[in-house]
């Protein structure tokens, strides 16, 4: 048996191909995956290792560093520390560092200096050690406030040289300087813009805060262990800072990389899984084909003796061969996928500078379990079907086994898509976003979809002959038999069609909710948005107060309101919860036209007083009159009265979700806060163009800011939408070469299988050109049968998704036609395409010798 398997793989290696594709792609992606990942995170851990001192001493982290830095609180401590930590036995030295995220470079042209369009700069006091990431490459240290050092491959990349000028916008305020010097990354670029200033310049305009620093590095006398030396710093200090040792803090700057890569990850990984699904169809349809036309031969080796074991093994073997082949192939593919999305990470600026491809012993285990059992999996049901016939039907069968009733599949299929109805319809009764509702959907979504899968067969021939209807009067003859063709075998149609029809779904659902989501949020802004401009920040850093002052000195400017915004601790019996605080001026309920569901918007900012959503309050058990505690990160507190209760129903614009206060009560809790939004219209008698006009001369001086009236802020919603949209076509892209491949196999063995009846069909007259004709129109057919059934899934899905989170501000349903009609045209296409090799290959055959086929 295990010689008559063998031969019969290599028998039919041809017919294999595809099928491997299919495991080839999906192993492809996971194995990708995992390699780029792991690549990426050691590089980065390794780094962050080689770079950080034996002991690091940093501000407590409460809340979230990147917004606070934006607003203008740079976690600090004190530099009264240095000398603390210098006492401690075991030290060698300790440095007081000085590093912000919040800074943004501007060469002499205007443009921002960095690697990507929105470029993240680390800006830094310059003190090189054996631990610096850079070394000093050309020109000289900064001395003073006006000389800075850049890193050679942003200077290159925005062409800026020794001794050019560039303006620097900091918290404290902005300042122009001459670059002096240009350093270059030791190991590998981390894509971060690299700014140094000399100490006490970088203390001065980086910080602003006599007396404070960033972090202060310890270095370990030898022989003392890292451990050991902070359990004494952190004696010594105290629990008001956080104390970390070299791996330490290469973890958490690992940990925090992890985050963001998990985003990329997951989606890498969501293409695996739509690959998987669809490659496990295509597998399924190819040995379901197979153990058909072998039936004969399978009867044969049933009549010498072997056993319905061996039968079911034989395939099962094939199966297994054909999965280690296809699994080989995607693994040495992974690694070319992985490497071309390191070169991927090089255009966008993240160097890795020749690091070796990191390939983890898990890797090559996941790739073969996931490879070997998808393969299994979807062979193991063909592989019984063989088992089960008996030595003497096989030896009278001449071709495929007679058509089954569809009748179980009928009554099964409309049970568990009723099931799945059932849970849509809950999800979307939804009046509120719960788990019991995501599950009802969830849930829905399962079992709708294995309910088309077995109704695919009863669907087709329901189906089918309305979409070829118009063949016969079209094509004639050829145009009849191809329909009657894609009829013939109703459960290979069926399991044909849903490779394709899984993706298209997944895309049909998707574009109903990111575009419902877009014209959702522009009706919440023709709604909600009173301003005529808003001006917000455009990078890693809102802007100083001058800023408001430039904007009300424009002509034909009015009604300025300013807004700053801060994370704080609610802090109420004993616990503690994170919420955004926002201080505005007088005028904010016009500016958003906010509603309150009792009190109003002078209630809300008067002094001592807070505005909280309404959401927030029915949670907290509290209502107007009722008072909170807030602890800002600079560790003062307030205790607030509400003054109001704002209505958050639906998606919020700036500050949904966050208290309101008056901005004067909030420059007592938080003096440095920036200003994060400042809203403004258009006096009455002025020209809004003019005034634009004007508003965009005044502002040259403030890169950062970013102005936008309300026809901007839909773009940037379309913009936001558009880039999940280019994931889901990527996903469609992704399923519909898998489902290419799978029509392609399908019309490969079909042709095979038909091979006497196509060589009669040329004997009584039928020309080559009308063989393919007719090949490409049942292909066709087949295509469009299965984008219907995933346009039908995928609507069904995304109206109950809309449905559901119609609570959460997604209240306006659209369904996007032009797509859903260009899906329908697009699979009537590939279609088309995957019939050209198997219909050339029909053309071809010998006439003789496909008629003495048995």
């Amino acid at each position: 048996m295990l010689k008559a398997t063998l031969r019969s793989f290599l028998a039919h290696k041809a017919r294999m191909v595809l099928s491997a594709l299919a495991i080839l792609l999906s192993v492809a992606f996971v194995a990708g995956t995992l390699m780029f990942t792991d690549t990426i995170s050691k590089t980065f851990h390794d780094l962050s290792r080689t770079a950080a001192a034996d002991v690091t001493v940093k501000p407590k982290k409460e809340f979230r560093e990147d917004r606070l830095g934006k607003s203008g609180q740079q976690p600090t401590v004190p530099d009264s520390i240095v000398a603390a930590a210098r006492s401690v036995p075991g030290v060698a030295d300790a440095h007081p560092d000085i590093t912000v995220t919040n800074v943004i470079v501007i060469d002499g042209k205007g443009k921002k200096v960095g690697l990507t369009s929105d470029p993240q700069v680390q800006a830094a006091d310059w003190f090189p050690t054996k631990q610096s990431p850079v070394v000093l490459e050309r020109g000289k240290a900064p001395q003073g406030p006006g000389e800075v050092i850049l890193d050679s491959d942003s200077a290159d990349h925005n062409k800026v040289r020794l001794g050019d000028k560039v303006h620097v916008v900091a918290a404290p305020g902005a300042f122009d300087a001459t670059v002096v010097g240009l350093a270059d990354f030791k190991t590998i670029n981390p894509g971060t813009t690299m700014l140094f200033l000399d100490g006490a310049a970088a203390r001065d305009r980086l910080l602003g805060k006599p007396g404070m620093v960033t972090s202060v590095s310890l270095t370990a006398e030898p022989g003392v262990d890292q451990k050991e030396l902070k359990a004494r710093v952190a004696a010594k200090l105290g629990g008001d800072v956080d104390v970390r040792t070299r791996a330490e803090e290469a973890d958490a700057s690992s940990a925090d990389l992890g985050q963001a890569l998990d985003v990329v990850k997951y989606a890498l990984l969501g293409f695996a899984g739509v690959s998987l699904l669809v490659g496990t169809f295509l597998i399924f349809n190819t040995f379901s084909m197979l153990v058909a036309q072998r039936t004969r031969e399978l009867g044969l080796m049933r009549a010498i003796g072997a056993s319905r074991a061996d039968v079911n093994r034989s395939v099962l073997v094939e199966a297994t061969l054909l999965a280690v082949v296809g699994s080989t192939l995607g693994l040495l593919g992974g690694l070319g996928l992985a490497q071309g999305l390191l070169t991927l990470m090089k255009s966008l600026g993240v160097d890795l500078k020749g690091a070796p491809l990191v390939i983890k012993s898990a890797t090559p285990i996941i790739a073969y379990t996931v490879g070997v059992v998808v393969t299994l999996v979807a062979a193991y049901l063909p592989a019984r079907r063989a088992a089960r016939v008996s030595p003497m039907a096989a030896l009278r069968e001449a071709g495929a086994p007679p058509a089954k009733s569809l009748r179980g599949r009928a009554v099964g299929g409309t049970a568990v898509t009723a099931l799945g109805a059932i849970g849509l319809a809950v999800g979307a009764s939804a009046t509120k976003l719960d788990a019991a509702h995501g599950i009802a959907l969830a849930g829905g979504l399962v079992a709708t979809l294995v309910g088309f899968i077995v109704l695919g067969p009863v669907l087709a021939r329901a189906v089918i002959p309305w979409l070829a209807g118009a063949f016969p009067r079209l094509f004639g003859t050829v145009g009849r038999l191809s329909r009657e063709n894609a009829l013939r075998n109703p459960r290979r149609t069926g399991a044909t069609a849903a490779a394709l029809m899984i993706g298209v779904a997944l895309v049909a659902s998707l574009s109903v909710v990111a575009t419902s989501m877009k014209d959702s949020v522009g009706k919440q802004i023709d709604q909600r948005l009173g301003a005529d401009y808003t001006l917000e920040s455009d990078g890693g850093l809102n802007f100083t107060h001058d800023v408001a002052e430039t904007v009300r000195k424009v002509s034909g400017v009015s009604n300025v309101v300013r807004q700053r915004e801060t994370e704080a601790k609610v802090l109420f019996n004993g616990s503690s919860e994170t919420i955004t605080v926002t201080g505005a001026d007088p005028g904010i309920d016009a500016m958003l036209k906010q509603k309150y569901t009792a009190g109003s918007a002078p209630d809300g900012l008067a002094p001592g007083r807070i505005a909280l959503p309404k959401s927030y309050v029915k949670k907290h058990d509290l209502g107007v009159g009722g008072t909170v505690t807030l602890r800002t990160p600079n560790g003062r507190t307030a205790e607030l009265r509400v003054g109001a209760v704002i209505n958050d129903e639906g998606i919020g614009l700036a500050n949904a979700g966050s208290g309101i206060v008056g901005l004067d009560t909030l420059a007592k809790l938080v003096p440095d806060l920036l200003d994060s939004v400042i809203m403004a219209n258009v006096a009455d008698g002025a020209k809004s163009s003019t005034v634009r006009a004007a508003l965009e001369t005044a502002l040259k001086p403030y890169p950062q800011v970013k102005l936008r009236d309300q026809a901007d802020y839909k773009q940037t919603v379309q913009d936001q939408t558009n880039i999940i949209l280019r994931l889901v076509y990527g996903l469609l892209g992704l399923a519909i070469i898998i489902a290419i491949l799978g029509v392609v196999n399908t019309l490969a063995l079909s042709v095979i299988e038909r091979t006497r009846e196509i060589g009669l069909l040329r004997a009584i007259g039928m020309s080559r050109i009308q063989l393919r004709r007719m090949i490409r129109l049942e292909s066709a057919v087949i295509a469009v049968f299965g984008a219907v059934l995933g346009l039908a899934l995928g609507v069904g899905w995304g109206v109950a998704a809309q449905r559901m989170l119609a609570s959460q501000g997604l209240d306006v349903l659209t369904i996007p036609w032009g797509t859903i009609a260009a899906v329908v045209v697009g699979a009537g296409v590939v279609g088309l395409l995957a019939a050209l090799l198997p219909a050339l290959r029909a053309s071809r055959m010998n006439v003789l010798a496909a008629i003495s086929t048995e």
